[in-house]
């Protein structure tokens, strides 16, 4: 978060702004002599890991030290002779890397994995080794941090390094922790190196690890590393709003006593919390200068209310809303709605007599630390896994279990949806430009939602960045078989394939029979997940002469028009009269009907409840009584509602043939949005058959509607 670690000579002012609260920062070049020195004696830890030590123990009182102090002999001698460009041995960068973990309340196997974390990419060590000496678990992250040879992959090695680093991740999430530790001492060093490389090296983290440091929840890691990168990119900006921080420091800071006013109301209404007045960091601040342009005094910080149990955070609402004036645009609730990346808090503003507005937040402690240290706050996500696991082996076998292979893939049953995407679609990139592009354009998404799956399949819902339609949804269920979607009903409503889903839809999607369907053109409009676009593309590609316009001219209905007409088995009480069945009801026996006269002396046949006869008698037409002829054959118009795709004409035209029914006419009007209507004129055996028929017909796939014109 300091601004020295771009250039530290340049802007000494800015140490003790930036320094984050309750923390020491550490003087490098000490520990790095300590590290030269080595311990005092066998028995006790080398005085330059110390620090770590005493941080670990503060969030695991009976931690075993004891590979921490093999850790570091290993690292401080793989590592020895070797410096960094500041000039520090190197020794002292894996040292800060692990106290920052430390610190963050990481357990004992992630410290000793960013102890090692450098020592097979750096030095003679060999992941034979690691795996040998510290177990399978440690050699995994290890190998899931250690960079590929850039001399194998040339320019494409940083967008390879990630991939490997992101699958690791999949199969274990303490591997992006210690990357984003190791990136943040980088950031926080990186005045030494050209202003060229520091705007580079500055990019990378802004596109892809501080996303990454939202989506796995660590705060703390996340708002330091995007102050750093702000005093690179913006030097501009990040002057100005040191100038508004340094000029806050000289007035009178309103929130402090309403903190205190706070304390009181909780006091009064026997509710135990801890009131705390939270700085915003720098770029937090450049925000809300944006937003509300002149800034205020309570603009500069956020209180921030601890309490002990989830009861508590809506009790402490409840009192502020009552003993304040409440700003209700400002209420968020993260607690009954959680964040995809873990975090919970209750968000509110209040505003006080004086005319200031102050933002509270209201959180457990556990949510606390969750909210600043992320999955690095969960422990070893697969500690009882493990447990569990290898009980079942013991039992089974009589015997303990086999550890298990440092390659062996290791399944976080609670991995985080953003991540299953990313690691289904990285198999389908095809190049490592591709991969880099498109994982910095999924990053960029910074909200998720969550649908749910009409079918009851497994799983039952499907995680979707914000802005997703029902064909993310599709690919994201299907992959590939997506290909063949031609519809999708939305909360039990038929929708196109287009539309946006939102957070809690349920979701039917629906397939096509036929092997040889594939996406539209114009999918990629709509698509917005990797998955789908890459496998958009990759059929479309393939299939050259599939790919019609998105917008066809206009064309004429297509109708086939069959040789009989007229009343079908109705008779009109009017000798020599012609008879038509009117087409907007379409009546077959044994419907109630009544007839009018209209010009040339026709009678037009409707179902009674038809709204057309409440019409012919406002205008005065003659009424005539119809009755059914004996015969129980029967004519009906009825309209077929489909999506489109190849032969389905054909299948429909059969499906009725199948029934025994004479195609009086046909009528195809052309596709709108992907959906054909269909009109049939039919001449039907047996007016009892017509419910048959109409199953039939909504049987045929793609079709999703059948009904009496």
């Amino acid at each position: 978060m300091s601004a020295e670690a771009t250039n530290p000579e340049a802007r000494p002012d800015a140490r003790p702004e930036l320094r984050r609260r309750g923390r020491t920062r550490l003087d490098l070049r000490r520990l790095g002599r300590a590290a030269l020195l080595g311990p005092t004696s066998r028995d006790r830890l080398p005085d330059a890991i110390g620090h770590v030590a005493e941080a670990h123990r503060a969030h695991h009182p009976d931690a075993d030290l004891s590979i921490l102090h093999r850790a570091y002999v290993l690292a401080e001698s793989s590592h020895r002779g070797q410096m960094r460009k500041s000039g520090e041995p190197y020794i002292t960068h894996p040292l800060a890397v692990t106290l920052i973990l430390a610190e963050l309340g990481a357990e004992t196997t992630t410290l000793t994995a960013s102890l090692l974390h450098d020592t097979v990419e750096d030095t003679e060590v060999t992941l034979d080794q690691v795996r040998a000496e510290f177990g399978d678990e440690v050699c995994f992250i290890v190998d899931g941090v250690t960079k590929v040879e850039k001399i194998d992959y040339g320019a494409a090695a940083e967008p390879e390094t990630f991939r490997k680093m992101l699958v690791a991740t999949g199969n274990d999430v303490r591997v992006m922790s210690i990357k984003l530790a190791d990136r943040l001492h980088n950031m926080r060093t990186l005045g030494v190196m050209r202003p060229e490389k520091q705007a580079r090296i500055a990019k990378v983290t802004r596109d892809v690890l501080i996303p990454l440091a939202e989506r796995l929840g660590v705060q703390a890691l996340k708002t330091e590393l995007e102050d750093l990168v702000f005093a690179i990119l913006h030097p501009e900006e990040y002057e100005h709003t040191r100038a508004l921080i340094a000029a806050h420091a000289g007035e009178r800071d309103p929130l402090p006593a309403i903190a205190d006013s706070v304390k009181a109301v909780l006091r009064d209404a026997g509710i135990a919390a801890e009131v705390q007045v939270r700085p915003r960091h720098f770029v937090s601040v450049h925000r809300i200068a944006l937003k509300r342009g002149e800034l205020r005094g309570s603009d500069f910080g956020r209180i921030l209310v601890l309490v002990g149990e989830n009861a508590d955070c809506y009790a402490v609402l409840g009192e502020l809303h009552t003993c304040f004036t409440p700003v209700v645009s400002e209420f968020k609730d993260f607690i009954a709605a959680p964040k995809f990346n873990l975090y919970q808090s209750l968000h509110t503003a209040v505003a006080t007599p004086e005319g200031f507005v102050a933002e509270v937040i209201v959180r457990t402690r556990q949510m606390h630390r969750v909210a600043e240290a992320g999955v690095v706050a969960l422990g070893n996500p697969y500690a009882h896994a493990h447990a569990a696991a290898e009980a079942a082996a013991a039992a089974e076998s009589g015997s303990p279990a086999d550890a298990a292979d440092c390659d062996e893939e290791r399944v976080d049953p609670t991995r985080p949806g953003w991540l299953s995407r990313l690691l289904d679609w990285q198999q389908s990139a095809p190049d490592p430009d591709t991969f880099w592009s498109v994982l910095r354009a999924e990053l960029a998404q910074d909200r998720e939602i969550t649908v749910f799956r009409a079918d009851g399949g497994a799983p039952g819902t499907i995680s979707l960045p914000a802005g997703a339609s029902c064909i993310d949804a599709a690919y994201a269920q299907y992959g590939e078989a997506a290909h063949g979607c031609i519809g999708a009903r939305v909360n039990g409503r038929l929708t196109s394939l287009a539309s946006r889903l939102s957070d809690g839809d349920t979701v039917q999607l629906l397939l096509a029979q036929d092997a040889s369907s594939g996406p539209a053109a114009d999918w990629l409009e709509h698509a917005r997940t990797p998955a789908a676009r890459i496998a958009i593309s990759s059929w479309l590609q393939a299939h050259p002469d599939s790919v019609k316009p998105t917008t066809a001219p206009a064309r004429a209905p297509l109708s086939v028009v069959g040789a009989r007409g007229g009343g079908g088995n109705a008779v009109a009480d009017l000798p020599d009269a012609t008879v038509r069945l009117a087409g907007c009801c379409t009546p077959v026996p044994p419907d109630a009907v009544a007839g009018f006269v209209v010009r040339g002396g026709a009678v037009t046949v409707h179902r009674i409840h038809c709204a057309a006869v409440a019409q012919m008698r406002a205008l005065g037409r003659t009424s005539v009584a119809v009755h059914w002829r004996a015969t129980a054959d029967c004519r009906v118009t009825l309209l077929a509602e489909s999506f489109g795709r190849p032969h389905l004409l054909a299948d429909l035209t059969e499906a009725i043939a199948r029934q025994g029914v004479e195609v009086v006419s046909a009528t195809v009007e052309p596709p709108v949005e992907q959906r054909v209507r269909h009109t049939y004129t039919l001449q039907l055996p047996d007016a009892t058959g017509l419910p048959a028929l109409m199953r039939a017909m909504r049987d045929v796939p793609g079709v999703y509607d059948v009904r009496r014109a």
